[in-house]
């Protein structure tokens, strides 16, 4: 079991959904995209560095662009991914800027991470912006990203992430509280507090599960990823994004969310 105090702690992966930044209109929810950078400039000072893995790109680009006449999904995806990332990026450039901090836009495929030079490149990128203290925002190049090179998920792009840098926290943030026994909305539903990899939970996920918008990723994949990121000694947590002061929390090792840990 890998364990240790907050001081400790001096990377952290944030992974947050689609649906924890936009409301039930699918339209981008601003003091959510502010709370969340408020949470990772507490962090700052504690010279915690996170490395933010963001969704929400297609949404932000629908919204811009409107319907549209394109049939192929994926290359929808693709239109509204690539319009929807400039606007998400100045988003969060403006809001950084106003808690004094700098961030930057890291784009990879599935195939970066492969072992060779794209990786060595990855990596170099990554350790050279947090050197300078620029907090690296991590999205699926959706504009090339297609069949072989596309991630099941962000929640994939976050692990590997996490494993890339040696994270000492992934925390994947949702629109539920963590992983529960039944439906979160379920009276008889329990959460569960902390699932090791070696706990047989995956019969919860039918009941609990659900996907919707423009996100990919679902409790089924959170599970998965989550306990296969725990199996590297990297902590892992599923918590609600949209309770406040979440991220904070979950670094002050307060009972926050599921933590998923190697036994």
């Amino acid at each position: 079991m890998c364990s240790s105090s907050s001081s400790d702690i001096k990377r952290v992966v944030v992974k947050v959904g689609t649906n924890v930044l936009t409301n039930k209109d699918n339209r981008i929810l601003g003091p959510v995209l502010r709370e969340l950078v408020r949470q990772i400039s507490v962090l700052y000072e504690r010279d915690i560095m996170v490395v933010l893995v963001s969704s929400g790109s297609a949404i932000a680009g629908k919204e811009i662009l409107g319907e549209t006449n394109i049939n192929d999904k994926s290359i929808r995806r693709q239109v509204y991914s690539s319009i929807g990332q400039p606007r998400m990026m100045r988003y969060y450039y403006n809001l950084f800027h106003d808690y004094g901090m700098r961030c930057a836009q890291v784009l990879a495929t599935k195939r970066d991470f492969d072992p060779g030079v794209h990786r060595e490149n990855m990596i170099n990128c990554y350790e050279g912006l947090l050197s300078e203290g620029v907090i690296p925002i991590a999205n699926e190049d959706d504009a090339v990203s297609l069949t072989m090179s596309m991630f099941t998920d962000n929640d994939e792009l976050a692990s590997l992430v996490a494993e890339l840098l040696d994270a000492d926290r992934l925390i994947i943030l949702s629109d539920t509280d963590g992983l529960y026994t039944g439906h979160p909305d379920d009276e008889d539903s329990e959460k569960l507090t902390e699932v090791t990899t070696d706990q047989r939970v995956e019969q919860y996920i039918q009941a609990s599960d659900k996907k919707e918008g423009e996100g990919r990723g679902g409790m089924a994949s959170k599970l998965r990823i989550a306990k296969h990121t725990a199996k590297k000694d990297i902590p892992t947590y599923i918590a609600n994004g949209k309770r406040e002061n979440v991220i904070v929390d979950i670094i002050d090792d307060k009972e926050v969310g599921t933590k998923f840990i190697h036994q």
